[in-house]
């Protein structure tokens, strides 16, 4: 009697055409997969003729939520992951934390799958590549993204906010005030909220009939450091920018140091807005006109998210955007000087 040989997902995937995670999630007996995806791979494994790939036990009911954000917890990070932690004390789930930036590396999510007692994961931000991922969820561990910084497929749990939305509504409202010659402090090239919040900032000046200038947009670290020397180099330009649009507060306050340095009054001679709405938006002079993040809804609702994937719900959408809010203070105003 011949032994038949034990199928591997990837087999599966090459025969069908689907995802690895796809036909992962499927002989995990997760939720979110169609009827007719089940029984095409049903298909597959008859006509490859072999064992089906041993199955990941599910995860323990009880189990604990590992909690990766390799960042300092700040008032941004800070407050996604106390609403996490709340969240999940209310569903009755223990916290494994995994912060600082000095997490940032230690390799974790190869390991994750394999870690005794940890149900599932919400991954805020991460800096690993996007195959991690995709192969953590080829190895049916349950686990969250908020925030994304690159495209992961629709077929892993993210929750984000509405950065096209938000950058979108921000620049428009400094166009409404008449400028049409607006710096982009805009954040790392390699973040997928930067492309988004940077398509936003592009689409509102198209609708004004502007066309973006390369040269206005400066990408960096979101940090004060990086707002005040970003802003100084627009600002030192023979024919300098009437308004700043920041990828966030933070950067927003170090633009408001450059300015005041070069003798620039806010909103006066010039606008500047942030991005977020944290507490340092409140206490510039001028306040920041910003874009509010629901940044504690975020942590929310990615609870949400691996709470229903844990319990095996049915999830009709994987990919969760929040709204944001424009919200306007003291630090724009119209134009004043030829643009």
């Amino acid at each position: 009697m011949t032994s038949q040989r034990r199928v591997t997902v990837r087999d599966i995937a090459a025969e069908t055409g689907l995802s690895i995670a796809t036909v992962s999630r499927a002989l995990n007996d997760q939720a979110h997969v169609a009827t007719e995806t089940r029984e095409l791979i049903q298909r597959a494994l008859t006509e490859l003729g072999g064992n089906a790939p041993r199955r990941r036990p599910a995860p323990r009911a009880t189990g604990a939520v590992y909690l990766r954000c390799p960042y300092l917890l700040t008032d941004y990070f800070g407050l996604i992951v106390s609403s996490i932690a709340e969240t999940l004390d209310l569903h009755g789930r223990q916290l494994v934390l995994n912060a600082g930036e000095a997490a940032q590396h230690t390799p974790v999510l190869a390991t994750l799958a394999a870690r005794p007692g940890i149900a599932g994961a919400i991954i805020v931000l991460p800096p690993e590549p996007g195959a991690d991922l995709i192969a953590l969820q080829s190895a049916g561990f349950p686990f969250v993204v908020v925030d994304p910084r690159e495209e992961v497929p629709r077929d892993i749990a993210a929750v984000s906010a509405a950065h096209f939305a938000g950058a979108r509504s921000l620049t428009g409202h400094l166009v409404e005030l008449g400028h049409r010659r607006i710096g982009l402090l805009a954040g790392p090239d390699n973040w997928l909220a930067s492309d988004a919040r940077r398509a936003g900032h592009n689409s509102a000046l198209a609708d004004a009939g502007v066309l973006p200038d390369p040269g206005l947009a400066l990408p960096g670290e979101p940090t004060v450091q990086f707002g005040q020397h970003a802003a100084r180099e627009l600002l030192a330009r023979p024919r300098r920018p009437t308004a700043l649009v920041c990828f966030n507060d933070k950067a927003a306050s170090g633009a408001l140091a450059a300015a005041a340095e070069l003798g620039l009054r806010v909103p006066g001679d010039l606008s500047i807005a942030g991005f977020d709405d944290i507490d340092l938006s409140r206490a510039t002079r001028p306040m920041l006109t910003t874009v509010r993040q629901p940044l504690l809804e975020l942590g929310r609702m990615a609870v949400s998210l691996l709470v229903r994937i844990l319990e095996r719900h049915e999830l009709e959408a994987l990919h969760v955007e929040l709204a944001t809010e424009l919200v306007i203070r003291e630090s724009t105003g119209t134009v004043r000087v030829p643009a």
